[in-house]
């Protein structure tokens, strides 16, 4: 019990901190700390509280399954885990959430959307929620819901939060960013990543999947199969 206290402790305080720090306390803490003392402070706090739900994840026991994963379930959560590896690996080109407001404003008010953002203007969030809800489908232990169940959580609450935080900062080029994207993935139809996130995201999803092994977690993904 003593490791389900933790994990849901550093769940807690992961996602709380993240949602706090970034929406009510971050004016403040930037005004008594500055810019880099309030990015040492969320990194700090961030890495404790990952610390502590990872390391509560590894002590809790493992209970029984909800359900048997099989191989249709597994199937399933592979093909997940290369939509999200995709997602991600694009998420890192040309993210407008990610850059100082005035340039992503300036960017994305006379672009339309490319790649990943063709498909949802979140990809890197969507990345880590499908992450989350591949390992529940072959992992559903309590143990598992705690630990994922923070992460999807943080990411598509987090995602909208993120929405109302940019109108705010960027105003109508936020809007008009908005108006051409979706929110989840393929809600304006079937788009290509392409091939930048497609291969960055393949040779991921590969390693991810492959490092299982070495890591003592067993096959997974593909090399199940293999």
């Amino acid at each position: 019990m003593q490791g389900y206290a933790m994990l849901l402790a550093g769940a807690i305080g992961f996602v709380g901190s993240h949602f706090a720090m970034s929406h009510p306390l971050r004016a403040p803490m930037v005004a008594r700390l500055g810019d880099k003392g309030f990015q040492l402070a969320y990194a700090a706090v961030s890495l404790l509280t990952l610390f502590l739900m990872v390391e509560g994840f590894k002590r809790a026991p493992m209970t029984e399954a909800f359900w048997p994963a099989g191989d249709a379930l597994w199937a399933v959560s592979t093909l997940l885990m290369l939509v999200a590896s995709i997602l991600f690996a694009g998420s890192l080109i040309g993210n407008p959430a990610l850059p100082v407001p005035e340039a992503a404003a300036k960017r994305i008010a006379v672009k339309d959307p490319a790649g990943v953002f063709r498909i949802t203007r979140h990809p890197m969030m969507w990345g880590f929620a499908l992450w989350g809800i591949s390992h529940i489908l072959v992992a559903p232990r309590i143990d598992t819901f705690i630990l994922c169940g923070a992460i999807i959580v943080l990411a598509l609450v987090g995602a909208r939060l993120q929405d109302a935080k940019k109108f705010i900062l960027m105003g109508d080029a936020w809007l008009h960013w908005q108006g051409k994207t979706s929110f989840v993935p393929f809600g304006r139809g079937l788009a290509f990543p392409g091939w930048i996130a497609l291969i960055g995201g393949v040779a991921l999803w590969l390693g991810a999947q492959w490092a299982h092994m070495p890591l003592g977690v067993g096959a997974a993904g593909v090399f199940r199969w293999w």
